[in-house]
């Protein structure tokens, strides 16, 4: 099959960025620079390594798994009326057709598992066997779609914004390139679809709605109008039907996959998605060619600019000298980069964590106003339930702030970073915060059923008993024969005292289940807390190694530039003009390379 223009621009981008930096390669080798050419190859690896990830987002039955079966024409993931998709499927390239279960952990472990049995471990009935939790199911599969790095993510259904899945969504789409949200033509969208589609906005900028299921519904031309209307111009809508792409994709039918509403959906990954990641990472890959160039070029220039004009030549080294000592001062802890970090850091670890305590005091107090109007014994799996949900949206809600002020706290850092853009920073995720509330442990230790009938019947007839037995045999010691008097005043005291134990019984619940929510909660805050401060860790490592890497570059670059200017000084005038033409020439080809790059930067090459 030959290739589309989207795909053709996508690789010839590519290419033409990969051979700029083999140039850029072959100039910082001959000018002895291993430590930016270091930094050209991590950018070359990056260019081609870098998985563009399309996260396929809605709610249960809606055609989701079918979905993305029919973009890679396979029956893949496990459509069912029944189950539903509950571990995310990765579909991604691969010269051979395998699947690989990630289990928990850090790094998760790979297991690989056959194609026939992804089923039961992807559908929620059929549990997966293994020491650990499923994460996600990894599927290679040797389509063309996937070959520019192209990553398919099925997730389980959305369930309604108040549920523990959409929030695992959400956390999804945080780290993606792309967002397909799917309904069906069955209703037009509902207020909640609606909502969720404007939260995965604020996660992920690329977003469009496809309606499924075209073939099964006549009026879905009315439906798609009224969702339409419902977004405006917010979000394209694109009307599909999978059973008919499926059937054009076996028979070979273009018209068939005309009528599916597919060629739409397939270009708008290739083109939106794929030709758009690709020009971002060739933008990146070429400032960092462009960088490279000009450190190189500031020898030459320095050492040119002495040659050219000798009464010039202190002034020239001096001002070296002191850039070198600016440079010299990036490196050290005292440098202003490197406290606006640590102050940052240590900030912003406060603050998150105030956060999160802020959040889950909330929900304890919320769950405490819920316990106290409810039996816990009939209602615990409503409020289970809702716990799930709330902590896992409150915590999703803590790790944004904490990716919002990170990336704040980058830009800031490289504002006091001199001649550094921190354009090379990889982008912040949010995690899955259902996953880590899943650590937790389960909360379900109230066994609450066998507070009930039995034990009150025993206390009635007890209270009944004691209370007929007292009055009788008072009637007995005053001489007065109560008989069935006496037995009516023990049930009185017997119903008065079932009252009273059942109140007891109740309060005793639910105090048993504000403790337990507590104990859910203070787990919860104990293990999200823990991955908040080692994520900022994380980040702090990787802008501090950033900048230090830039720093000893900046440094370098400085100090080769003024070593050259010192030795020009030096030259004799019989040397001088050779000197000047060699330096003419390795700047005019220094400075073809820096074109080139600003013009893959720019899109006009």
């Amino acid at each position: 099959m030959t290739m589309t223009t989207s795909e053709t621009a996508a690789t010839g981008v590519l290419e033409r960025t990969a051979q700029l930096v083999d140039h850029a390669l072959r100039a910082c080798e001959a000018y002895q620079r291993a430590d930016l050419a270091a930094r050209l190859r991590h950018a070359r690896r990056r260019l081609y390594a870098t998985d563009v990830h399309v996260v396929v987002v809605g709610e249960f039955k809606k055609g989701k798994s079918s979905l993305v079966n029919a973009l890679v024409g396979t029956d893949l993931c496990p459509v069912n009326d029944g189950p539903a998709t509950a571990v995310p499927t990765q579909v991604r390239y691969g010269e051979q057709v395998a699947a690989v279960l990630l289990r928990e952990g850090e790094p998760p472990a790979r297991e690989p598992i056959a194609l026939e049995d992804i089923r039961g471990h992807v559908v929620e009935t059929d549990a997966g066997s293994g020491s650990t939790p499923p994460r996600a199911i990894e599927v290679s599969l040797p389509r063309r779609l996937l070959a520019g790095g192209l990553v398919l993510v099925d997730t389980p259904g959305v369930g309604g914004l108040n549920s523990a899945h959409a929030t695992a969504s959400l956390a999804a789409t945080s780290m993606a390139d792309a967002v397909v949200f799917v309904t069906d033509a069955s209703q037009e969208l509902t207020r909640t679809e609606v909502d969720f589609l404007y939260q995965v906005r604020e996660m992920c900028p690329t977003v469009i709605c496809v309606m499924t299921k075209t073939d099964f519904y006549p009026a879905w031309r009315k439906v798609r109008d009224l969702n339409q209307r419902h977004v405006g111009t917010d979000f394209p809508i694109m009307a599909v039907s999978s059973t008919l792409r499926s059937r054009a994709v076996a028979a070979g039918d273009k018209d068939l996959n005309r009528e599916s509403g597919f060629g739409d959906l397939v270009a708008f990954v290739a083109d939106r998605v794929g030709v758009s990641a690709a020009k971002r990472l060739a933008t990146e890959c070429a400032a960092d060619v462009a960088n490279a160039m000009d450190q190189i070029s500031a020898q030459f220039r320095a050492e040119r600019a002495t040659l050219a004009d000798p009464d010039a030549a202190q002034r020239i080294v001096d001002d070296l000298a002191a850039a070198r000592a600016q440079t010299e001062a990036l490196r050290g802890a005292a440098a202003r980069w490197s406290q606006t970090l640590n102050d940052g850091v240590l900030d912003l670890t406060a603050d998150v964590d105030h956060d999160l305590r802020s959040r889950i005091r909330q929900v304890v107090e919320d769950s405490d106003d819920m316990i106290a109007d409810i039996d816990p014994a009939d209602s615990w799996d409503s409020v289970e339930t809702w716990l799930q949900s709330r902590i896992a949206a409150e915590a999703l809600a803590n790790y944004t702030m904490l990716r919002d002020r990170a990336e704040e706290l980058s830009w800031e850092v490289a504002d006091h970073f001199r001649k550094a853009s921190g354009a090379a920073l990889e982008q912040l995720a949010v995690h899955d915060p259902s996953r880590l509330a899943a650590q937790a442990g389960e909360h379900k230790d109230l066994d609450l059923s066998k507070m009930k009938v039995g034990k009150q019947a025993m206390v009635a007839l007890k209270n009944a008993y004691t209370g007929g037995l007292m009055f009788t045999m008072l009637g007995s010691l005053l001489g007065l024969g109560l008989g069935p008097i006496g037995l009516g005043i023990g049930l009185i005291m017997g119903h008065k005292g079932l009252r009273d134990e059942k109140k007891r019984q109740l309060q005793n619940r639910r105090n048993q289940a504000k403790n337990s929510v507590r104990r859910y909660c203070d787990e919860v805050n104990f293990v999200v807390g823990k991955d908040s401060r080692d994520t900022l860790r994380r980040i702090q490592r990787q802008l501090r190694d950033h900048y230090a890497a830039l720093a000893e570059e900046l440094n370098k670059s400085t100090a080769e530039a003024l070593k050259a200017a010192t030795d020009a000084a030096k030259t004799t005038k019989t040397n001088r003009a050779a000197r000047l033409r060699d330096l003419d020439a390795e700047l005019a080809r220094l400075a073809k390379v820096r074109q080139l790059a600003g013009a893959i930067a720019e899109g006009t090459a």
